[in-house]
């Protein structure tokens, strides 16, 4: 067995499919079903789409400055695919797959209610780049649906089931493996604690 050499591609899989949402004002809210979306910075907290810039929603982006990225769960996977094989000059996408619009206190651009997480951005930057340009934007807002909150107001994002896009193919997020940090944490008892960032409290106070 060994391995094989091929040609630069993109090949950094499995990765999030968005259903992004925008519009001009008095039109009709357009969603571009993204798979090139991530996070950029923690604080102030940003992320980038890239988007072709013959896509119908490139210009929308591009005049408005704002979009709002919705999280695809399993059950939105066929809007999810059909909003990204039809263009919004022909369909009102938002009424062809009875999804409602969510109109929030961060922008006038609607999120999409049915998803679980509206992630609301104000673009500060786009980098042309060549078949696609990338939007990098601030988070200004996010909107979750509390249906996934329990009573100690945690939010389990992990029961949203939210979906995978890998090489043309649509997957379903798997079981849980670990948590981050689980591979130091101590078992013992008297351990210190570990924080995000892999370091204990009393390290982080001699630093």
């Amino acid at each position: 067995m060994g391995k094989e050499s091929w040609k630069p591609g993109n090949m950094l899989y499995p990765v999030p499919a968005v259903m992004v949402s925008c519009q001009r004002p008095g039109e009709k809210a357009n969603i571009v079903t993204l798979a090139w979306a991530g996070t950029i910075c923690s604080d102030p907290a940003m992320l980038s789409i890239s988007v072709r810039p013959e896509r119908y929603s490139y210009d929308i982006i591009n005049e408005t400055k704002e979009f709002v990225v919705n999280l695809v769960t399993t059950d939105l996977t066929r809007a999810c695919d059909w909003c990204g094989v039809k263009s919004g000059r022909d369909f009102d996408k938002f009424k062809e797959m009875k999804l409602t619009e969510y109109k929030s206190e961060f922008m006038d651009t609607p999120a999409i209610d049915e998803s679980p997480v509206n992630i609301y951005c104000k673009v500060k930057k786009v980098e042309k780049l060549g078949s696609h340009d990338m939007f990098i934007a601030e988070v200004v807002g996010v909107t979750v649906d509390d249906k996934y909150m329990d009573d100690k107001g945690r939010f389990h994002l992990g029961k949203t089931n939210l979906m995978a896009y890998s090489h043309g193919e649509y997957f379903a997020l798997g079981k849980k493996l670990g948590k981050f940090g689980y591979s130091v944490k101590k078992s013992s008892k008297g351990s210190s604690k570990k924080s995000k960032n892999g370091l204990s409290k009393k390290s982080r106070k001699k630093k």
